[in-house]
């Protein structure tokens, strides 16, 4: 299985979402929350080609994008295959 990173705010509703969804299919993942380390941000941004907003998701070297795209994935049948690489 992939790795999977997660780029966070305790604030943000999506978050929460994208990672109910990766904790419901029984995904383990590593979370950054940029709020408690901001130095970390600049990274995610680089990381993300220019996102800026939370989450941003990573699985393996993809860019997933955030929350909606997460999901979209799922719905598409295609977050499954992503995760086992």
């Amino acid at each position: 299985m992939q790795t999977v990173e997660i780029y966070t705010s305790p604030l943000c509703g999506f978050c929460h979402a994208a990672k109910r969804l990766l904790t419901d299919k029984g995904v383990s993942f590593s979370e950054v929350d940029v709020l408690a380390n901001p130095d970390r941000k600049p990274e995610m941004i680089q990381r993300a080609n220019g996102g800026r907003t939370v989450p941003q998701i990573f699985v393996g070297d993809t860019h997933v994008g955030g929350c909606d795209d997460l999901f979209a994935l799922d719905r598409a049948g295609k977050l499954d295959v992503l995760l086992a690489g």
